[in-house]
């Protein structure tokens, strides 16, 4: 349930009123907008919302039928805007992340973030930890690979993002990542959810192969019920029965997510199409649709990629693409950061 404290209560009487819900066996989640506070109670316990009602402060007690709360816009009903370094994302703010698939070198990873910066991106994306289908394909560098990424990433003043893959690593990502990313495969690890609802850093949370609507946002509620608020979406397309391109772009999900939760979402055309020359009018087309974002595979040499070359972009398209995106921006009201 939500309860709604009055625009002139005070703080000790909103702390009672956490108390008191604590008392009650409920989690409490504060979150204090520009005319009043909202504490989230979260739980499983049976409470006469009358009791709630009639302590001080308090001006309406509202419960919530949805299986997510946290992530609603009951909850929280103006946008959820992350910022790091001076890059927002969310709120009209179009974050662009690019970088690519895998790091395999040094020399591979500073040569494509050398350009990406040129161009003005801000967040360097690279795979350490690659989950593959196949146990014969590149699986990443590990640790290695995420000291490259912080190295580069430090030396062109970037943000970096890449993708943990289980609860054990996540200290080793807190040294290097500003933004832990949670793979498709992995929506729904549970554990690792919690986990990462632990930690203080932005998480950016994958709809899972098959998943629905309603499932991704659950997903970002186990990580929000731990206390971890920074959270962003992103739509990388669903499986369905269409074999041309990977997976099929599920560009309805930027609308119907943004008119029921506040967190932002990103969308990824790479993994989404699979395909270089259909990256650039999905992306034009998400961000028409209002993403927040876009996360972009691009790599300095894409035909000797050692994973996913056929869906990153040469470091030349993306700087043409990138453009046609801030001449679009403009038209429609958003800002590229």
């Amino acid at each position: 349930m939500l309860i709604v404290m009055e625009s002139r209560a005070t703080e000790e009487q909103t702390e009672k009123v956490i108390k008191f819900i604590k008392q009650k066996g409920f989690d409490a989640h504060v979150s204090k907008g520009e005319d009043h506070t909202v504490i989230g109670a979260v739980g499983r316990k049976v409470i006469d919302k009358r009791d709630i009602e009639l302590l001080s402060g308090v001006k309406e007690v509202i419960r919530i039928t949805s299986p997510y709360k946290l992530v609603s816009r009951v909850f929280k009903p103006e946008d959820t805007i992350i910022e790091l370094k001076g890059v927002k994302i969310g709120g009209g703010n179009t974050a662009m992340i690019a970088g690519p698939c895998s790091v395999e070198s040094y020399e591979q990873v500073d040569s494509t973030a050398k350009k990406l910066a040129g161009y003005g991106v801000k967040i360097l994306r690279g795979g350490a930890f690659k989950p593959r289908t196949s146990p014969y394909a590149f699986q990443g560098l590990g640790e290695e690979g995420l000291k490259i990424l912080r190295e580069v990433a430090d030396k062109y003043d970037m943000l970096v993002t890449s993708e943990v893959m289980e609860v054990s690593q996540i200290p080793m990502f807190l040294k290097y990542v500003d933004i832990l990313q949670v793979g498709a495969r992995n929506m729904q690890n549970f554990n690792l959810l919690k986990s990462l609802g632990e930690i203080r850093k932005p998480v950016l949370l994958k709809r899972g192969l098959s998943a629905m609507i309603e499932e991704l946002l659950m997903s970002a509620e186990y990580i929000m019920a731990g206390g971890n608020r920074e959270v962003i979406l992103c739509e990388r397309g669903i499986r369905t029965f269409e074999h041309i391109t990977r997976n099929t772009l599920d560009l309805s999900a930027i609308p119907v997510i943004q008119k029921i939760s506040h967190l932002p979402i990103v969308v990824d055309p790479s993994h989404a199409t699979g395909l270089r020359d259909k990256v650039a009018p999905m992306s034009k087309a998400a961000i028409a649709a209002g993403a927040d974002g876009l996360i972009i595979e691009v790599h300095n040499s894409p035909d000797t990629a050692l994973c996913d070359g056929a869906q990153s972009l040469y470091p030349e398209q993306f700087a043409e693409l990138y453009e046609e995106l801030k001449a679009l921006a403009v038209v429609l009201k958003k800002k590229i950061c």
